[in-house]
């Protein structure tokens, strides 16, 4: 970790992004190197009245390396840099890569498929349970997900990979000592566990809104391609879409509703040549092999939770079946199911309730209600 010192003291200093790390090490050599340079020698890359150069000089006088990394080992943090091995590859030959990572867990592989799915905040229930399911079926199919932990769309995807017992990747908008949303405090737990938190910020950086759009070129710049679940018109996740196109990286999206502003986005990226997806299958066939290594034997098929059919592997009763049939991914409310139902109130209620105790059903707040999960009888 000593010998990283440097390369840790300069993700310190403020405004200090990739490229001019990049300008640094041209002209020195190693950041130890521009961590010891004359002022005027850094001002000959950065500008005499550069704020970044003035913010690097007061950075090295008053920064305790040492203190650094007894932080990042006490948290246990590894640092990666550009010069290590461990580096992942793909992110190495984008345009702007990170000149250090910030890492909790542990990495997969250079050969592993990398697939990042991203989309809305605000998803619907029918774009999370999309989400998931896309996460669990990618992984049981070989591939390694990797989304930003957000909430919405993020959170659903990295919580299918860990259904189906895969790593995954997050990667974040701050330092990787910080739960952001904090509710998702169980499942960072359980990814640094089972695959990798990452972050080029420093350890205390807050989850500033201008940090996302550079966090989203690392989850493109990760994967093989970028599929988008959900977004509204001006979501992140085109962004993310965009990185993507710009790295040379494969986009696809899932379709949705006409009527939903969460699908403007994803409907557009289609209309304007995005692979549109109705399965995992359509993300596998275009990866026959990649990195020497064959997609891992799938496991059965799994369709989206909206599409299950109706069997008769499940006993229910006439009443019960009507009201499982009345919902969707789409919430409805209660009085809506009693008035087209036929039945009473009070009925409604009872079968609800026991529907619920049978996980074929989910109470949304509001009193409204959509389908569980995947469903068949």
């Amino acid at each position: 970790m000593y010998k990283k010192a440097y390369w840790i003291g300069l993700t310190r200093v403020n405004g200090l992004g990739p490229k001019r790390f990049q300008l640094l090490l041209k002209k020195f050599g190693d950041p130890e190197t521009v961590w010891k340079a004359g002022e005027n020698s850094l001002a000959e890359v950065l500008g005499a009245h550069s704020p970044v150069l003035k913010n690097l000089l007061e950075c090295r006088d008053s920064l305790d390396l040492t203190k650094e990394i007894t932080m990042l080992e006490r948290n246990e943090v590894r640092v990666l840099t550009l010069a290590d091995p461990e580096y992942p590859v793909r992110l190495l030959n984008i345009h702007d890569p990170p000149p250090v990572l910030y890492l909790r867990g542990s990495l997969p592989g250079p050969d592993a498929k990398t697939m990042a799915v991203v989309g809305s905040r605000r998803a619907t229930p029918y774009g999370k349970a999309v989400a998931e399911q896309l996460g669990y079926d990618l992984t049981v199919n070989g591939f390694v997900v990797v989304s930003g932990l957000a909430r919405g769309i993020d959170t659903c995807a990295h919580r299918g990979a860990l259904k189906a017992k895969g790593p995954t990747i997050a990667v974040l908008g701050c330092g990787v000592d910080i739960v952001y949303p904090r509710e998702n405090k169980g499942i960072f737990q359980e990814i640094i566990e089972n695959g990798a938190i990452i972050s080029e910020f420093p350890l205390g950086t807050p989850p500033e809104a201008r940090n996302f759009p550079a966090r989203n070129r690392i989850i493109s710049g990760l994967s093989l391609g970028v599929v988008v679940v959900e977004a509204a018109e001006d979501g992140g996740a085109l962004i993310t879409a965009d990185f993507a196109l710009e790295q040379g990286r494969d986009v696809f999206a899932v379709p949705g509703p006409i009527t939903s502003r969460y699908s403007r986005g994803t409907n557009r990226l289609i209309k304007e040549g995005a692979r549109l997806i109705e399965g995992v299958a359509d993300i596998i066939e275009e990866y026959p092999l990649v990195g020497g290594c064959l997609p891992s034997k799938p496991t059965e098929q799994l369709s989206w939770p909206v599409e299950e059919p109706l069997t008769n592997r499940i006993a229910l009763s006439e009443e019960e079946r009507v009201l499982v049939e009345l919902l969707s991914l789409d919430p409805v409310a209660v009085d809506h199911l009693i008035a087209v139902s036929g039945l009473t109130a009070s009925r409604v209620n009872s079968i609800l309730m026991f529907l619920e105790k049978k996980g074929l059903v989910r109470q949304l707040p509001g009193r409204r209600y959509i389908r569980a999960g995947k469903i068949s009888f």
